[in-house]
């Protein structure tokens, strides 16, 4: 191994293109870049990850390693603190949006991820069907929100109250009422934040599998 890359490991590439990528973007993300990250030669990763089908099927099993695995009897709340757990590992990696289930050679934590879902299910007695069911409309809702929370305008309370009070000096009251009451008397409330609403909906979801299971 060259001695520009003594001291360098699969992880720790793995690690810091994660890094790059939160910081520059997927798009922008490169071999060259990464070598400059590392202070090595741009070369000398091919030590560790093949390609760069590697190296991202490797960056998204870092990320899901940061998810919580499910476990305990009471599944309902072990899969709720995993699907929030799903949102925050996105939050901090938006690169990661659309690339989670994409892999075609996953990781071992990936793996892993997948096998404690189906077993807190399989072992609160859930069928297989129902399971699966279970599976995919939980991460639906997960990713379908982590990508719509991607897309908006705001990142913090202060700021969607900002853009509300902009918003609404703009269309006429006597057009748009709903539109009106909506965003003055619920989102320009003190205190609202639109990432609440993903529990809301989530426990929804979970609540409804619930009664299947009765």
């Amino acid at each position: 191994m060259p001695a520009s890359s003594r001291g360098i490991s699969r992880d720790r590439v793995l690690k810091a293109a994660v890094g790059l990528a939160d910081e520059i973007g997927i798009e922008s993300l490169s071999m060259r870049k990464l070598g400059q990250a590392l202070g090595v030669e741009a070369m000398s990763l091919y030590h560790h990850v093949a390609n760069k089908d590697d190296l991202l099927d490797g960056m998204i099993d870092v990320v899901f390693g940061e998810v919580v695995l499910p476990c305990g009897v009471d599944w309902k709340a072990a899969l709720r603190e995993r699907a929030i757990s799903v949102r925050t590992a996105l939050s901090r990696h938006r690169w990661a949006m659309g690339l989670m289930e994409s892999r075609t050679n996953p990781g071992p934590a990936t793996l892993r991820a997948h096998d404690a879902v189906l077993g807190c299910l399989r072992t609160a007695g859930f069928s297989l069907e129902l399971a699966a069911h279970t599976f995919s409309a939980i991460d639906s809702y997960v990713y379908g929100f982590a990508l719509q929370e991607r897309g908006l305008p705001f990142d913090t309370p202060e700021q969607t109250a900002d853009l509300a009070q902009v918003m609404l000096a703009r269309f006429p009251v006597d057009e748009f009422p709903h539109l009106h009451e909506f965003t003055a008397g619920h989102v320009m409330t003190p205190g609202y934040d639109y990432a609440k609403e993903f529990e809301f909906g989530l426990d929804l979801i979970l609540d409804g599998i619930e009664r299947l299971t009765g």
